[in-house]
């Protein structure tokens, strides 16, 4: 039965998996879910998440130095368990065990080689270290950094398992032809598309340090246009007193640097992709990326906008804000991964024969 279960296939589900779980992660943050489950992995010491608040506060009782920092008497209410519950059952149950069967197939698989097997031991490694990552966020309460480190090792794990789907593509020559680029284009690119990834990513990661950073999303004001978006309680420039109530000045900051070098890079891709037989391939990922760099300013524009005194933010803005960032850093990791899949095969290649 293992016999037929493809492992290029079941790498394809992993990684749409995994972005699940990143986007109910996003769920979590919006709802105030994140502390809803104050140990781990049980919920209030029960494997369900129907809690109710007078359970919750016999827990408390009995555990008064988990109290969050809530306080005792706050209550969450059972949707809140249980977006943090199903985020851990899907985590736990489902993408941890394939996650180990895909490596016991691509192990066992004649058709891998030296390289594949490597990075399926890397997402093994990373998934291991992308739970107690989750312990350690719930054990700090859901520090703004902690909750960062736990999206970028997220995205770690991701960027592995696209790994290994490439690798495993060209093992058994099943290479798209989406990510087949100019050899000589991809060459002159890898380092440009390695720091526009590097780069999207620090935007990423300063936006997530905003978002959970409290009373960081108004740090600009909330006094519409040009006011507060693009400008900074109506300046361009400010003096930075203190990182984390500032915080979302210095992301802005960091987002227009990315969000000019990607436009340099899309022109650039433009003039340079008519010289190569595959230029276009490239090209059309550099758009890609620009586009989803682009589009995401565009809502976080609007995220800001959208405040009123009644109802704060709507924050099914900032989810939208931060899957479309999560989308460009993979789509340019990505891109830079498929530039390098092939040398890294070739030599391994040439060593076993």
């Amino acid at each position: 039965m293992l016999d037929r279960i493809s492992t290029r296939r079941l790498t394809a589900g992993l990684i749409a998996v995994t972005f699940l779980v990143i986007a109910i992660g996003g769920v979590i943050r919006i709802y105030d879910a994140g502390e809803s489950c104050p140990d781990w992995p049980t919920c209030f010491g029960s494997w369900s998440f129907d809690v109710s608040p007078d359970e919750q506060e016999i827990w408390w009782d009995e555990n008064p130095d988990e109290i969050d920092s809530r306080g005792e008497h706050h209550r969450y209410t059972t949707f809140q368990i249980f977006t943090e519950w199903v985020h851990r059952l899907i985590a736990g149950t489902i993408l941890g065990p394939l996650v180990l069967l895909n490596w016991f197939l691509v192990r066992r698989d004649d058709e891998s080689n030296t390289a594949t097997k490597m990075v399926a031991n890397v997402s093994v490694a990373l998934i291991v270290w992308q739970g107690l990552i989750g312990w350690f966020t719930v054990e700090m309460d859901n520090e703004h950094w902690s909750v960062a480190l736990h999206l970028a090792s997220a995205l770690a794990f991701e960027l592995s398992l696209i790994w290994l789907w490439l690798c495993i593509s060209r093992d058994t020559n099943e290479t798209p032809k989406w990510i087949e680029f100019d050899p000589v284009l991809a060459t002159r690119w890898k380092n440009r598309i390695a720091w526009l990834g590097f780069g999207s990513f620090i935007a990423l990661f300063a936006g997530v340090f905003v978002a959970t950073t409290g009373g960081a999303n108004t740090g600009c004001g909330v006094n519409g246009f040009a006011e507060s978006w693009p400008l900074c309680h109506g300046k361009l420039f400010n003096t930075i007193e203190n990182l984390e109530d500032q915080s979302q000045i210095i992301h802005r900051w960091i987002v227009a640097i990315v969000e000019i070098a990607l436009l340099a890079a899309a022109w650039l891709i433009m003039k340079e992709q008519k010289q190569h037989q595959h230029g276009q391939i490239l090209r059309n990922w550099i758009w890609t990326a620009t586009g989803l760099f682009l589009l995401n300013v565009v809502v976080g524009a609007f995220y800001i906008f959208s405040w009123t005194a009644d109802s704060g933010f709507e924050e099914w803005l900032s989810l939208l804000h931060l899957l479309l960032a999560s989308l460009t850093f993979l789509v340019l990791a990505t891109v830079w991964l498929s530039t390098s899949v092939g040398t890294l095969y070739d030599t391994t290649v040439e060593t076993l024969e």
